[in-house]
């Protein structure tokens, strides 16, 4: 299909819109009137797709019923001619969008079609489920393109494909790049991700609560391997890299700061080292001197 000349924000919302909860048929008796609407039980969606489609279109659609629609046949004729058919198997991700527009037509699609999964440290993920696999891939390309990761799964029981955005970054991506309007889902999206543990160290500014932190971390973690060093790990860089800086500015010891490691699990940890036989010697000073 060739990019359409008018294709704008609007444009790229009402078309996702249709693609997912909308139709587009043909009425009357002799099925030269055509109708349209969106099907969906949130208010904002209904009046989103309202402004939108009078702005492009300049007619406007009515809300009843849990539903936004209109008879028109300049619409329909229009959307038929560029874009062929929305119906469920059959409707195609548009050519011709730019970034923007591509994060709002993911946005609208998403707003009808997805759930949010927010079990703590079990499931974090927002999800979309299609029968029209060509489509639901041509999604999953469009998200590539935004360096959202996804994955896709046929369900056994039904020709139905599943998309799943999992891990904190991706989700996160999501969040920033595309968002919901549909305020349960962007309220359940933002319960996700508070569900994460924050493993970042709040290294305290004051100097005296800064040495005691320092030391506390220092001796919690602290153990003497065989080679005599002083390793420890962590799942955060920057912990380490903190810590690294103010055991040398305030007690002046040398500290390195390893990684990325792996684990026989494959989990990515990074690692400080306290290597010299004298700064080993100078650690466990401290800490022995905190102790007592």
């Amino acid at each position: 299909m060739e990019p359409i000349l008018r294709f704008n924000d609007d444009l790229a919302v009402v078309h996702a819109y249709l693609c997912a909860d909308g139709y587009v048929c043909k009425t009357g008796k002799d099925l030269k009137a055509g109708r349209l609407g969106l099907r969906n039980t949130c208010p904002e969606l209904l009046f989103d797709f309202q402004e939108r489609f009078k702005r492009y279109f300049t007619f406007e659609p009515h809300i009843y019923d849990g539903r936004c629609a209109i008879h028109c046949k300049t619409a329909w004729t229009f959307l038929i001619n560029n874009f062929n058919s929305f119906h469920s198997y059959e409707w195609i991700f548009p050519n011709g969008m730019n970034e923007k527009q591509t994060c709002l037509w993911l946005r609208a699609f998403f707003d009808c079609e997805s759930w949010i999964t927010k079990r703590a440290a079990k499931d974090r993920s927002v999800s979309l489920e299609c029968v029209n696999e060509k489509g639901i891939y041509s999604v999953q390309k469009a998200l590539n393109e935004l360096q959202i990761k996804s994955t896709i799964s046929k369900r056994k029981t039904r020709p139905i494909y599943v998309l799943r955005i999992c891990q904190k970054e991706m989700i996160v991506k999501f969040k920033n790049k595309i968002g919901f309007l549909h305020p349960q889902k962007k309220a359940a999206l933002d319960e996700s991700l508070n569900t994460y543990i924050s493993y970042e160290w709040k290294f305290p500014k004051e100097t005296n609560a800064l040495n005691e932190f320092v030391i506390a971390k220092l001796i919690e973690k602290v153990k003497v391997n065989k080679m005599g060093q002083i390793k420890f790990c962590s799942n955060t860089k920057s912990n380490l890299v903190k810590l690294s800086k103010y055991l040398f500015e305030l007690f002046k010891i040398d500290s390195k700061v390893y990684g990325p490691r792996y684990n026989g699990l494959g989990t990515k940890f990074f690692q400080l080292e306290i290597n010299k036989k004298s700064e080993v010697e100078k650690a466990l000073k401290y800490c022995s001197n905190a102790k007592s």
